[in-house]
């Protein structure tokens, strides 16, 4: 199957780009809370501070959100790259840097990348990426509690996790995760709808994904995967000669805009 002509709503130069900076964990502060507070600016914060990029469609109205989750080379601009492309589909996109409290580090080694994986807890991060869903909710472009998540390789790890975390969300996408937990535990814990690309040359196994779209169909829960054969973990990193494959990239981010809209419809 090729990937299809597909046109995004708004254009690179419609699209609007910031930075935030907010506590994790704890309610998120207003303009409002701000405005009243004289301390506001001076205090130091207690919290970990979630460090953010905000891409959104500069055109007047009110967007879904997505938290896009980088993997585990941490915020590069390739990730960058992609928060602009999701905000065209029409989205407030939100991007934090998952390793912010290990320093915020990008690296272009493995072995580094995989040594900065390991030393994350996996509770902080869902804390952090739930805090970006609430952050969401203060801003008034966004509209409320219409959030999902997208992530690559680390990030697509946290993305299924995700969906078993937040009830209000309305969709994850996993870019060649690992599975978090066993196949038929995932679905059962499942609060969200899930689109699952998974590159052919990496776990988890056709076995292991066939069985957690079994578990799915008898659960009731919604589940599509695709399985990308000839594509090694990180097949989307353009930055990546040695993994990138264009064909296979095209064809899952039209299944991505189209994965998205569907569960967004009526919102």
């Amino acid at each position: 199957m090729t990937a299809t002509t597909h046109t995004a709503p708004f254009t690179l130069q419609q699209i609007g780009t910031g930075t935030a900076r907010f506590p994790s964990g704890v309610p998120i502060p207003t303009h409002t809370d701000q405005m009243v507070d004289p301390y506001f600016r001076t205090r130091m914060p207690k919290e970990h501070q979630v460090e953010c990029l905000l891409f959104w469609p500069q055109e007047k109205g009110t967007y879904p959100g997505i938290v896009l989750l980088h993997d585990w080379w941490g915020l590069t601009g390739q990730m960058k790259d992609l928060g602009a492309r999701l905000a065209c589909e029409g989205y407030m996109v939100i991007v934090p840097n998952l390793y912010g409290r290990l320093g915020g580090m990008v690296t272009a080694n493995d072995d580094v990348a995989t040594a900065l994986a390991e030393r994350q807890d996996p509770s902080l991060v869902l804390t952090d990426i739930n805090s970006c869903c609430e952050y969401l909710n203060t801003r008034t472009i966004a509209k409320r509690n219409e959030h999902a998540v997208v992530g690559y390789g680390m990030g697509g790890s946290y993305a299924l996790q995700f969906a078993c975390h937040r009830k209000r969300l309305r969709a994850a996408v996993s870019y060649y995760g690992s599975l978090p937990q066993p196949p038929g535990e995932l679905a059962k814990n499942l609060v969200a709808p899930v689109l699952v690309h998974q590159a052919g040359k990496q776990p988890p196994s056709a076995e292991e994904l066939e069985t957690l779209r079994a578990a799915a169909i008898e659960q009731s829960k919604q589940v599509e995967i695709y399985h990308y054969a000839d594509a090694a973990r990180g097949f989307c990193n353009d930055a990546r000669a040695d993994l990138y494959r264009a064909d296979d990239t095209a064809l899952a981010w039209e299944r991505t805009a189209r994965f998205l809209k569907t569960c967004f419809q009526g919102t």
